[in-house]
């Protein structure tokens, strides 16, 4: 006699498509989705059998249990697969589960719907070591690599020395973790490509996570410098240049060893901190640019190596045409215009012309005060608050910083290059030698440097307009200063 096939089991097939299919049009996690449609295609199956032994009664599927049981695991796989999606993923989220990865969740599965075989079949313990012998013997020569991948994936998932979304190095490949499936990591590198690594292989390497434990991660550039710098100076020229590059934290701070007494010069390994590893080699390039302008500036040699010979005939770089140039830079200030000739041939005699890179800082609001500036090609911007909200812009022929040569105030604004930019810089010791020598010159510069304040107060007045100030009183500030009352 023919077994029928109870309707039950097809109502509830078709129940569960309409719910499989709600849920994929209400969730938004492209995980989830894939995994009903899954269970959806499962259902579909059920319903399939389930006609197709009604259908031809004669089957020989019919004349026994196995179409009916095939039918129930169909659709017990369905809603296996389906709870645990919709229970380890977020449903309105679209990304993947940390707790429980895909591989976890496959598992899960497959362990339920092996236990629903026992119970659907009605296999006794003889029948599956039997059938389970041949079974693993034959998979364990047939599929010996997929099925280490994939154990090594498990166990990966269960370690967890790294998630989707950090950034790792393993195996020779460094990039950030897009997947991680069955078979293999599917890792993506800072040059846009896709490496695949078995998860074999992973399991074989060292892993060094650079987003764990913490976020932010340490890089570090070398650089060699000549033995007749002192120690402390190139310390505290590269500090300089570490703090002020971008993409460099300020907390916390970047340090900088001593490493090695080499041929030719000691070489220094400057450390910091960037908070996405995405950018440490921006973040390298734009301390070693600060370096190379920053130690030009204090006049230390980044040696050739010694093993090389070379001989140049160096250009003399102070001649007396180059010091004409800077008198006239000098004279063309309407601060100092009003002083005599002598006056501008003593300050372009001990001027001094300085290059600073694109974003490069010139002076540090609060900073001390003892010099004044000439933009002699390029422009800087002038900042002021720890945001270092822009104010104005300083083209070349302009000048900046003439309170602190004139009275030694600190720094009032932050000063950054735009574009690679020099700068003529005039001591305040300089200048004090020459009004000491020449005491009438305070009341016109007292007079010019008035206009120029109260021309910056005006620019300024988005940021508060400064007090206005006297030619008298800056006069006798000047000559408190210059030692001269």
């Amino acid at each position: 006699m023919p077994i029928e096939h109870p309707l039950t089991h097809f109502w509830l097939a078709l129940g569960l498509v309409v719910a499989a299919v709600a849920l994929m049009a209400t969730v938004r996690n492209h995980v989830v989705r894939r995994r009903l449609l899954f269970s959806t295609l499962m259902l579909v199956l059920a319903v399939g059998l389930h006609l197709f032994d009604v259908a031809r009664p004669a089957n020989p599927l019919a004349q026994g249990l196995t179409g009916l049981r095939l039918e129930r695991l169909a659709i017990a796989f369905a809603i296996f697969n389906a709870f645990v999606s919709l229970v380890f993923n977020p449903w309105f989220r679209d990304q993947v589960a940390d707790r429980a990865p895909s591989i976890v969740q496959d598992t899960i599965v497959i362990l339920l719907a092996v236990g629903a075989a026992f119970v659907v079949f009605e296999l006794s313990s003889f029948d599956v070591l039997a059938s389970s012998a041949i079974v693993a013997a034959i998979a364990g020569f047939a599929l010996q690599d997929t099925l280490g991948n994939a154990f090594a994936g498990i166990a990966i998932q269960i370690d967890k020395p790294f998630r989707v979304g950090h950034w790792i190095a393993v195996g020779g490949h460094e990039g950030l973790v897009m997947e991680v499936t069955w078979r293999a990591t599917k890792i993506r590198t800072k040059a846009g490509n896709l490496v695949v690594v078995p998860n074999g292989t992973i399991a074989k390497e060292s892993i060094n996570n650079y987003s764990e434990p913490t976020s932010p991660t340490r890089v570090q550039v070398e650089v060699g410098c000549a033995y007749e710098a002192p120690p402390n100076a190139v310390r505290e020229a590269l500090l300089t240049s570490a703090r002020d590059a971008r993409y460099v934290l300020a907390a916390p701070p970047p340090d900088v060893l001593l490493v090695d007494f080499a041929a030719s010069s000691i070489n220094y390994r400057v450390r910091f901190w960037v908070d996405d590893f995405s950018r440490s080699d921006q973040a390298a390039d734009g301390v070693r640019t600060a370096i190379y302008y920053e130690l030009r500036r204090r006049k230390i040699d980044i040696p050739f190596p010694i093993q090389v010979e070379y001989s140049r005939d160096e250009a003399p770089s102070d001649t007396p045409q180059r010091r004409e140039q800077f008198r006239r830079q000098i004279a063309a200030v309407p601060v100092l215009a009003k002083l005599p000739p002598d006056a501008h041939e003593a300050l372009a005699a001990a001027a001094t012309e300085e290059l600073f890179a694109d974003g490069g800082v010139v002076v540090h609001e609060g900073a001390p005060g003892g010099s004044m500036f000439i933009v002699t090609s390029g422009k800087v911007a002038i900042t002021i608050g720890p945001e270092r909200r822009e104010v104005a812009v300083t083209e070349a022929g302009g000048y900046f910083g003439e309170m602190s040569l004139l009275t030694g105030d600190p720094r009032t604004a932050t000063v950054v290059a735009r574009g690679d930019s020099t700068v003529l810089e005039i001591s305040a010791d300089v200048f004090r030698h020459y009004v000491q020598a020449n005491p009438e010159v305070i009341d016109l510069l007292a007079v010019a440097a008035t206009a120029r304040r109260r021309e910056l107060a005006e620019s300024r007045a988005s940021a508060g307009t400064a007090a206005a100030v006297t030619p008298i009183s800056l006069a006798e500030r000047m000559r408190r200063f210059f030692g001269l009352s």
